[in-house]
């Protein structure tokens, strides 16, 4: 995983994405899970920083995992009643299992199809029969596009702004990079910059569905 966007820059996380900016689209994720299947508890795999589940907690009783414990934090103060557990989506297990399963745009982070089918398999098993999972990535082979988007909010005495882009140098493989530019302004200092590239997965929609369905996936623990 990268190290300073989910680390040492993680305290400017609601400066580079808001939790106000995912209010439609998390809750088009909660209507999606009560269509399914009506849930109660919900645990969320790469939570990140909260957004999304400051927005579903209102509806479900939401449990968040993630890898970085400085993201992990950002969301403990966004989302203090929310239970936090530290763990990476392609091994961890708590032991119990919910009535839905949430995955977002973290699953992007599973390069390989190793990966992809490990953390499709925490979510398995951690969800009850009769149960869902909803898995959200940014974009499968067939939605894949080229672009380069930016943006950042303004908080007290600091701002903060990005480049976000998106690349594909070997077509042929079911990887793509992402370029991200960091600048960011405090009160009284000097304004910083910051570039680091991540690498994410690209898998076409029958490959998802199935990782998500392999035949030993129920006995997966």
């Amino acid at each position: 995983m990268p190290d300073a966007m989910y680390r040492e820059l993680a305290p400017w996380w609601p400066l580079l994405s808001s939790p106000e900016d995912y209010a439609e689209e998390a809750g088009m994720y909660g209507d999606l899970l009560q269509q399914a299947c009506n849930p109660r508890s919900v645990l969320e795999l790469g939570s990140g920083g909260g957004n999304n589940a400051s927005h579903m907690k209102t509806r479900f009783a939401m449990t968040l995992v993630d890898a970085s414990p400085d993201m992990l934090a950002v969301s403990r103060a966004l989302n203090p009643e929310c239970e936090h557990t530290q763990g990476d989506m392609r091994s961890v297990r708590l032991q119990r299992q919910f009535d839905a399963v949430f995955v977002h745009d973290a699953i992007m982070y599973m390069a390989t199809r190793e990966d992809l089918l490990a953390a499709l398999q925490t979510a398995a098993v951690h969800c009850k029969p009769g149960g869902a999972v909803l898995l959200a990535p940014d974009c499968t082979r067939e939605t894949f596009v080229l672009s380069t988007e930016s943006g950042g909010h303004d908080g007290q005495g600091r701002a903060m702004r990005y480049l976000e882009w998106v690349t594909d140098p070997d077509p042929g493989d079911e990887q793509f990079t992402v370029d991200y530019v960091f600048v960011y302004h405090e009160d009284g200092n000097p304004p910083r910059a910051h570039h680091e590239q991540h690498i994410e997965g690209l898998f076409a929609e029958q490959t998802c569905l199935n990782c998500a369905a392999p035949p030993d996936l129920s006995r997966a623990a």
